[in-house]
């Protein structure tokens, strides 16, 4: 009944968009994405005040038998990340979309907008269904509609490649995921997460965590699956990217973090401790420098996902050996900061994602070297976007700093308390890496993006995009600012997901967390002031100065002109001398070379691919490239060979049947 139910619902939900003028859609789009949030926002929002999970619906599932949607504290945090970038993505939408309704048909805004809704009420289905059937559904709904969302715009080659790719590996995650759940029900009688702890205790943990890790890895973009990531990013509309990179990865975090929930095994929890640890130093660093070298503002950005993703998974990992280790203290500390970076990266990822297509709607690009002086024309942008940049960079007092900083102290209490010491003293190096170089990296992107010069009269053009669009940005930007100066707030709500995990959690926030964070909140008010206070004071003492304009200082040159800015390429060229085991670089044009005193105009563009995706995506290409070969060579156009197709079929069929195949 459930699933007919949920059917009949998409198809009036579809068929609603598709009937909608054109211009409405939008609204019907919005409306229902405030309904599923509206419904589901008090049961969200008690489960995560009163720990009491709130079983919602029962249903008999057609393969594994009775399951349920619930929300306990855990899927409660998940769906409020959801509900708000849900919102905001949509709000964002109508601005971002105004400028293809006289480009694209009625139909494929309406399959855009139905595909959009249909993401977002899967995921919400994915953290609210306690495994199983329903969970495999959901998590499939998620994938095509995040598939069709991704071709928007179709014609273009590198948009196919980039789907296709997406396509083939969420599904080769997915038989992961249903060779783990069928091991469960073959272990338990039972596909649901509750039944867990039954299959642990009978020597699989170590086997269901890798499947499970496999599958949920693939959609977080783990290393060495996360090759999908930094082609989808850029191919998808940008509010397409906002919201898969802020939250529907993390429903991979959310099912991982969902199975560890049930590992009790005191050795057990210290190899899989281990494994997090590695994989999340791995990603962190892999994906950070990635990032770092790249000449795109979406691919950058989608790099710098991976980035993130490790750096929770950094989290989750210490916390995992503090819990093996019986530190309570370590491993709510570092629980704590990776619940934190997923809300966080949730908000200033949604908002860099945003400012990307607000910079691509004027310029119709998004390479760094189209820009340059985008602050003088898009100023509500420019600053939008710096404070994500702040807050990504994990610079105080925004919600950035918080998250990596309770990671950090779980860190160091473990190094102090001589709890896995290496590890940790390992995983405080990485972070420190990985901050290092996404300061550089972000530098690079705002300094290139929004100072200095305009390179091209369309930038100098360009103007302030629409209310709307501001709008929505501002809803991640609240976020970023009240999560940054009140942490000792939002880690309160943190308390009953951290108890269901780890024994003496309460007592360690109240008592040891909460007075930090309150440090941390005066601290990052005082920064305020300080920033506040000596602004004024230039203010007033500007007023009585003639302020006098003129080029940047070139060194003494005397002629400066936009060519002698940084790029993109030359910004992050040391770093790239050192990392070139690490990408395959495709070169457009040629550099200048040392004997031209006097050089030419040169049109020169470096692309910095990952050659982990050699590994990971060529094979198929080519598989795919002979198996269209061999098919179109069975299309002769003679009826005599159709019909012989026909009897070959048949006779197959007769054969596996006599020997109980079929």
């Amino acid at each position: 009944m459930f699933y007919l139910g949920l059917l009949l619902t998409l198809t009036l939900l579809v068929a609603a968009l598709f009937i909608a003028p054109l211009r409405s859609k939008i609204w019907v789009a919005f409306t229902t994405v405030i309904i599923a949030v509206a419904a589901l926002s008090y049961p969200a929002i008690t489960a995560l005040m009163t720990a009491h999970p709130i079983v919602l619906m029962q249903a008999q599932g057609p393969i594994f038998g009775a399951e349920n949607l619930s929300i306990d504290s855990l899927s409660a945090l998940f769906l409020i990340i959801i509900g708000i970038a849900g919102i905001a993505t949509i709000i964002y939408s109508r601005g971002y979309l105004a400028q293809y309704l006289d480009k694209k048909s009625s139909v494929h805004i309406s399959l855009h907008y139905a595909a959009l809704v249909i993401m977002i009420l899967s995921m919400m289905l994915v953290v609210m269904s306690s495994g199983g059937f329903s969970f495999l559904l959901a998590w499939e709904l998620m994938t095509i509609a995040s598939f069709i969302l991704i071709l928007f715009d179709a014609q273009r080659a590198e948009v196919l490649r980039a789907a296709l790719a997406y396509l083939i590996m969420m599904h080769v995650g997915f038989i992961f995921l249903v060779a783990g759940f069928a091991t469960l029900h073959a272990t338990t009688g039972s596909a649901s997460f509750e039944a867990l702890p039954i299959a642990f205790g009978q020597g699989k943990t170590i086997l269901l965590f890798v499947l499970f890790l496999l599958g949920f890895g693939m959609k977080a973009g783990l290393f060495p699956m996360h090759v999908w990531l930094p082609e989808a990013h850029p191919a998808a509309p940008s509010h397409v990217s906002a919201i898969m990179s802020g939250v529907m990865i993390k429903t991979g975090v959310y099912g991982i973090m969902r199975v560890l929930w049930h590992i009790s095994n005191t050795q057990e929890l210290q190899t899989i401790g281990f494994i997090i640890l590695a994989v999340g130093v791995v990603t962190g660093l892999w994906g950070v420098i990635l990032a770092a070298l790249q000449n795109d503002v979406k691919r950058l950005l989608a790099y710098s996902s991976i980035e993130n993703i490790g750096v929770i998974f950094i989290g989750l990992g210490i916390a995992t050996l503090g819990l093996a280790a019986s530190n309570s203290i370590v491993a709510t500390l570092a629980l704590c900061g990776a619940l934190l970076h997923i809300v966080n990266h949730s908000l200033f990822k949604t908002l860099l994602f945003f400012g990307a297509g607000n910079l691509y709607s004027q310029m119709h690009s998004t390479h760094l070297n189209s820009f340059g002086g985008v602050a003088k024309s898009m100023p509500v942008t420019a600053i939008l976007f710096l404070i994500a940049t702040a807050a990504i960079c994990a610079l105080p007092p925004l919600n950035g700093f918080v998250g990596e900083f309770m990671i950090y102290l779980g860190m160091l209490n473990s190094v102090r308390d001589g709890v896995n010491t290496l590890a940790a003293a390992g995983g405080i190096i990485a972070l420190a890496l990985i901050g290092g170089i996404v300061v550089f990296a972000f530098t690079k992107l705002y300094s290139t993006v929004f100072l200095g010069s305009p390179r091209d009269h369309h930038v100098a053009e360009a103007e302030e995009v629409d209310n709307m669009r501001l709008a929505a940005m501002a809803i991640p930007t609240a976020g970023i600012i009240i999560i940054g100066i009140a942490p000792q707030l939002v880690i309160r709500v943190l308390t009953n997901i951290a108890d269901g995990l780890i024994p003496s959690a309460t007592p360690i926030i109240s008592g040891y967390i909460t007075p930090t964070l309150g440090r941390v909140s005066l601290t990052a008010l005082l920064i305020i002031i300080v920033i506040a206070l000596l602004y004024m004071l230039k203010s007033r003492a500007q007023r009585s100065r003639t302020i006098e304009q003129g080029p940047t200082w070139g060194c003494g040159f005397t002629s400066p002109n936009i060519r002698m800015q940084y790029t993109g390429e030359s910004f992050s060229e040391n770093l790239e001398s050192i990392t070139t085991s690490l990408t395959q670089n495709t070169v457009e044009g040629r550099a200048v070379s040392k004997s031209e005193i006097f050089p030419s105009a040169h049109n020169y563009h470096v692309r910095h691919k990952d050659k982990i995706d050699r590994l990971f995506t060529e094979w198929w290409v080519e598989l795919l490239r002979i198996i269209n070969k061999r098919i179109m060579s069975l299309r002769t156009g003679k009826i005599n060979h159709y019909i012989l197709f026909a009897l070959l079929f048949l006779v197959a069929i007769f054969i596996l049947s006599l020997f109980n195949i079929l």
